[in-house]
């Protein structure tokens, strides 16, 4: 037999050892049930178990169907794989009953992994019932997040769907080099606190080519954050895209290298915002790229805001201690809800510096537009509307 011949063998031999390497446990196997009404968190947990065991690659397969979860939590401490792909063709469904676990901090939690891939699914919340109880004044629980990643490393999110969530959506806390692709999250605007999703302290994340709505932040970055790259989203409704807030402690890491492009903001509370407390802080935000962005009937297109204070309770007549520095506004156009289209409410002690707009056109009903800026010092080119003296 020729070389010609046997290398197309070799290469199915080589595929078949892929595949027998790859070893799949399946949540049924370990008793899932997809009726969504019987608690199937036990044979999920039992089924990470044995491919965290698993010294080979391992996927963990969900099919069709809805199941119920009432909490699980997901350590990688005692894990030999690197390299666990979670699989996901149903519906994961939290307890209807907002009690079960209101308090729990987070419905489906990961800490302490590497190497965990998540592709598909839906990671449904449950939440109207507390988003009710929370805006009818009522003693509520504080909300559970859907999807929680903490102190993890080389992580993927691709293609997952995560919708009325109690609280945050998804959650990316201590991490490093992780991306979240093709994401979407539906929530109402009038859910509450119901952020698409929060990133603090994590280095190295992406957030590409997702489609995000929700009743508060589409994505809000947090203290200690560094190299973070979103690009490709679209948000509304919600509270636009957010650094902050920040500052509340006094000893706080900063957020720095942070690049924004390539979103579209519809009908959302505000487009791009940097927010912090009116209060003492050594924290900084530095290095920010807001690029290519449109604006659709956005009430704050651009805003800084360093005298963020609800109720005026735990701030009252206090600058803010965080240092604002190189944040660069380019090419961002589209309309104004508001007749204030640009607002930059920077520190009276500790003014906003290198701050750069630039091909920036913004239009509110018949044209008129204004903007506002207030301690800040930088450079403004091809700015609509005009106003602002940096």
């Amino acid at each position: 037999m020729s070389p010609l011949a046997i290398f197309p063998l070799f290469l199915v031999f080589l595929f078949n050892l892929s595949l027998a390497a790859n070893t799949i446990y399946n949540v049924q196997n370990y008793g899932a049930t997809s009726n969504g009404q019987t608690d199937s968190s036990q044979a999920f947990l039992s089924a990470w178990g044995a491919a965290c065991a698993s010294t080979s690659p391992a996927t963990i397969y969900v099919p069709r169907g809805s199941y119920l979860i009432r909490n699980a939590y997901f350590s990688g401490q005692t894990c030999k794989s690197n390299a666990i792909t979670i699989h996901i063709d149903g519906t994961l469904l939290a307890p209807s009953d907002y009690n079960v676990i209101g308090n729990e901090g987070s419905w489906i939690k990961f800490e302490q992994v590497t190497g965990v891939s998540i592709y598909g699914g839906t990671f449904d919340g449950q939440g109207a019932s507390l988003w009710d109880c929370k805006t009818s004044g009522k003693n509520c629980p504080k909300g559970t997040t859907a999807l929680a990643f903490y102190n993890s490393n080389n992580i993927l999110i691709n293609g997952v769907t995560a919708q009325n969530s109690q609280m945050f959506h998804i959650l990316v806390d201590g991490c490093h080099n992780v991306k979240l692709q093709g994401v979407k999250v539906l929530s109402p605007g009038n859910s509450p606190n119901t952020d698409g999703i929060h990133v603090q302290l994590s280095s190295g994340v992406s957030i590409m080519n997702s489609n995000i709505g929700s009743g508060d932040d589409c994505i809000s970055i947090g203290p200690g954050n560094s190299n973070l790259w979103i690009e490709g989203i679209t948000c509304g409704p919600g509270h636009g895209i957010s650094i902050g807030s920040l500052g509340w402690e006094v000893q706080e890491a900063g957020v720095q290298n942070v690049t924004v492009k390539s979103v579209t903001f519809t009908g959302t509370e505000n487009g791009v915002r940097v927010k912090t407390w009116g209060r003492p802080s050594n924290g900084f935000v530095r290095g920010v790229l807001f690029q290519h962005i449109v604006m659709a009937n956005v009430q704050n297109p651009i805003i800084i805001d360093q005298n963020y204070c609800p109720n005026h309770e735990s701030c009252p007549h206090q600058d803010s201690g965080m240092k604002i520095s190189d944040i660069t506004y380019q090419d961002i156009h589209g309309t104004s809800a508001t007749e204030i289209a640009v607002k930059l409410d920077c520190s009276k002690t500790n003014p906003c510096t290198g701050i750069t707009l630039e091909d920036v056109n913004l239009s509110y009903k018949d044209g008129r537009a204004e903007a506002s800026c207030v301690n800040a010092g930088g450079r403004a080119s091809g700015l609509q509307p005009s106003g602002c003296a940096l």
